[in-house]
């Protein structure tokens, strides 16, 4: 089969590598129909994570082609969203639906070592089937599917994890994909505003569209402006999508005491400049945490299957998997107005 491997610094080529077997008697072997490049994709493009080699890709859909003889509620022919981020599939928090909290070996990511490979292929292995596939519902797209692979969860995350009220004030954080899930799902708790900070105006323009007020960052005077628009206050919550260590202080800075901040951006520094005397004289909550994508399925599925929620708008770009490696490199130099690249096995 064909899969998107990653070369090195900035390089990923679609090689044939063999095709996938069982990982254990509840696993299923899935035919991917769509998958995307994720903004987390880019931290193993950058060299940031991971090493040469790595089948990549955590975010796809597909069809369930072989199963193992424990999967009970998934069957062959199914077609599946498959959770970005699973578990060991049989402890309680993988049976609760929390594989981030799982207990026997867990939480792994498609795609993101060489020993577990990713869904930008045309066949994947998904352990604990039952667990971390769900069928895709009626009135859901296959586009729109992909996206609760992942990213829409994600941005749900942040807005969840955010503290927000009805009548709050929320600023987010970096307007990518995931940011702008983040400001679709915080408006959804009732705040009066949403401040959006990024430094592309085509992506301050579409955060204006969806109903936020743009704070144009390419100046490094966030802080300042958001501290402007609340007379000095600062926000009730704030959103941070980005990962950066500037954006992640940005967002501590511009919480007003009582505040939460919420990261859902990946960052991979372990020597993180924290600044405690501020968080504990404003006695800040930050929570920062991976997505337990199947959680969010009871909630995600209903809005978009309702009409309430349309995640696929985010697709700018559409592409072969024999393209990955032109749409890795659009992605990653923010070319053409690009927000989201899906790709087709099929092509």
């Amino acid at each position: 089969m064909r899969a998107v491997v990653l070369q090195g610094h900035r390089s990923v080529s679609v090689e044939n590598v063999p095709d996938p077997v069982l990982l254990g008697p509840d696993s299923a072997i899935v035919a991917v129909d769509r998958t995307a490049i994720c903004g987390s994709d880019l931290h193993l493009y950058h060299g940031e994570i991971g090493g040469q080699g790595i089948q990549l890709g955590h975010e796809f859909v597909g069809t369930i082609v072989e199963t193992g003889p424990e999967v009970r509620r998934v069957k062959k022919g199914d077609r599946v969203i498959v959770s970005a981020v699973v578990g060991c599939g049989h402890c309680n928090a993988c049976l609760s639906r929390d594989p981030v909290l799982c207990t026997g070996g867990g939480p792994r990511v498609f795609g993101t070592t060489l020993e577990f490979h990713g869904g930008q292929s045309e066949l994947c292995a998904v352990p604990g089937a039952d667990a971390f596939c769900l069928p895709i519902p009626e009135n859901v797209t296959v586009d729109q599917s992909v996206l609760l692979t992942d990213i829409l969860p994600t941005g749900f995350t942040g807005a969840m994890n955010a503290n927000i009220t009805p009548g709050s004030t929320v600023a987010v954080f970096g307007l990518g994909p995931v940011g702008v899930f983040a400001l679709q799902t915080a408006k959804l708790y009732g705040p009066s505003r949403i401040l959006a900070v990024d430094r592309l105006p085509q992506r301050l323009a579409r955060a204006a569209e969806l109903g936020a007020e743009p704070i144009d960052a390419s100046d490094g005077q966030a802080v300042a402006k958001i501290l402007e628009a609340t007379k000095g206050i600062g926000v009730n919550s704030a959103i941070e999508a980005v990962g950066a260590d500037a954006t992640i202080t940005d967002a501590i800075m511009s919480v007003a005491a009582g505040g939460t901040v919420s990261v859902i951006g990946v960052n991979m520094n372990m020597e993180f400049p924290y600044p405690m005397p501020l968080a504990f004289m404003k006695r800040l909550t930050l929570k920062a945490a991976l997505v337990s994508v199947p959680g969010t399925w009871d909630h995600l599925v209903p809005l978009i299957a309702s009409g309430k929620l349309h995640p696929e708008q985010v697709f700018t770009h559409q592409l072969g998997l024999s393209q990955a490696a032109e749409g890795y490199r659009i992605f990653d130099n923010r070319e053409d107005g690009v927000l989201k690249v899906l790709l087709d096995p099929s092509k």
